[in-house]
């Protein structure tokens, strides 16, 4: 004979499956399947909370009880994981006919990258001098006065540092305004023959057409025995031609600098008007490259060389100038405005 506390429960669940099937049956989307789902075995539900609270019942109801109410809600949980599959594949399809490809429309093109021009014609002229058997050296961007200005022959009052519109940091550390610095690094380090070159960015307060506050450059440096100015005249030619082509002419002129005696402005001709004179030359059939000369023996004395078995030239070459001398760009503030328009014609 059952007990009346069993018989109640079971009534109960009778009762609440009876309605739980007549509210499914009405279920029109997840939103209302889960409202059910909440009210038959939510936290609050006659089920849960009889089974929360089984401890309550005597030990010999306690089974009973628990698989009366727990078979009613693996029922109810069964019937609502399946409403739950087919709700979420009506509303899967729904969205998916939403979303129509159009068949005709153009692709939308992935504009790959690529290398900055700058960054191409560095790689250029690298590859230029290292064929003719030089290395790369590099060096710190934040110099000391010594390694810009001293051991380059250019003391504290030489007229020659007005020049450089230099960024200085504190008393003695400065932003470098050129690569030389990493030349006399270099010599202290090694013993020649040395053969260099040495690309990096250098800065100094300048901002116009054809100035900015940081720009890149390139040096040489070749310390040997028995090296002359005719060495000098080959190197900077065979480059020059190189870049700018076999039917380009090069002219030095004499010229200053305090790290070089003799010091030269080498210069190409105008591919304008092959120095005939123009507006692009300045009428002049010539523009200005870079500048050059032997090494001052003064500077062979902050490295330990001895002057008198060895001697070398340098040379050094803004790489904006050159491209802009090479794809005739007007405006050296256009590579760094990265202006897509601009970049994507190299």
């Amino acid at each position: 004979m059952e007990n009346p506390i069993i018989d109640e429960i079971k009534d109960k669940i009778t009762r609440s499956l009876s309605s739980f099937f007549s509210e499914i049956e009405k279920a029109r989307g997840l939103e209302d399947l889960y409202t059910i789902k909440t009210k038959y075995i939510g936290a609050k539900s006659f089920i849960v909370t009889t089974l929360s609270n089984i401890k309550n019942f005597s030990p010999d109801l306690r089974p009973l009880i628990g698989k009366e109410v727990n078979s009613a809600k693996k029922q109810i949980e069964n019937i609502i994981d399946e409403k739950e599959k087919y709700f979420k594949n009506i509303q899967f399809e729904a969205e998916l006919s939403k979303e129509k490809i159009d068949l005709t429309l153009p692709g939308t093109k992935i504009i790959p990258g690529k290398k900055h021009i700058i960054s191409q014609v560095i790689e250029e002229i690298e590859n230029i001098f290292i064929e003719m058997g030089f290395t790369i050296a590099e060096g710190p961007e934040v110099e000391s006065e010594y390694y810009n200005f001293e051991a380059l022959n250019t003391p504290a009052d030489h007229p020659a540092r007005s020049l450089h519109d230099t960024f200085f940091i504190s008393k003695n550390l400065l932003l470098r305004t050129q690569t030389s610095p990493v030349q006399i690094r270099y010599m202290e380090k090694h013993k020649p023959p040395i053969y260099i070159i040495s690309p990096g960015k250098v800065y100094r307060r300048d901002y116009d057409i054809s100035h900015i506050p940081m720009f890149t450059q390139i040096e040489g440096l070749v310390v040997d025995k028995g090296i002359n100015f005719c060495n000098l005249k080959w190197t900077l030619e065979t480059f020059i031609h190189e870049v700018f082509g076999k039917d380009r002419k090069v002219r030095f002129r004499p010229h200053y600098f305090p790290f070089t005696e003799p010091s030269a402005e080498v210069d190409v001709s105008c591919n304008i008007c092959n120095t005939k004179g123009c507006r692009t030359c300045g009428w002049s059939g010539w523009l200005e490259i870079l500048g050059a000369g032997m090494v001052d023996p003064n500077l062979y004395k902050y490295v330990g060389y001895d002057e008198n078995l060895v001697s070398g030239f340098a040379f050094g070459m803004g790489i904006e100038r050159i491209c802009m001398l090479k794809y005739g760009i007007n405006d050296i503030r256009l590579f760094y405005e990265n202006d897509l328009r601009f970049i994507k014609q190299f």
